[in-house]
């Protein structure tokens, strides 16, 4: 299982600003990594070990702002597709390994 969370928090204030690093660093803290700006996921294993996690992130979410939380399986999270400058990022084979991020990952054109 994998779960992703996309939040938007208010930084207008000192205070605000303040909760939302709180929040990002808890989040980074826990095994999540960043995959756009305020979206954040990590790889949870099992059905059991994904509600522990959101039980502690629901402990962890500042008073103000709205956070979303959604849990998926390991073939889901594989179906997503990557577009960069329009361009669609090419599948990888499985590796031998368990590899969660790659920044060598060919670029292919969208058409």
């Amino acid at each position: 299982m994998w779960m992703m969370v996309m939040f938007d928090l208010p930084v207008t204030s000192a205070k605000d600003r303040k909760a939302a690093t709180k929040f990002r660093k808890f989040l980074e803290k826990q095994g999540f990594g960043m995959c756009q700006f305020s979206v954040y996921a990590r790889f949870c294993g099992s059905r059991e070990k994904t509600d522990s996690i959101h039980k502690t992130i629901c402990e962890n979410i500042p008073e103000k702002g709205k956070v979303s939380i959604i849990s998926f399986t390991d073939k889901q999270f594989g179906s997503i597709i990557h577009l960069y400058d329009r361009k669609r990022k090419k599948k990888k084979n499985n590796p031998e390994q368990l590899l969660i991020f790659s920044e060598d990952d060919e670029v292919l054109d969208c058409d």
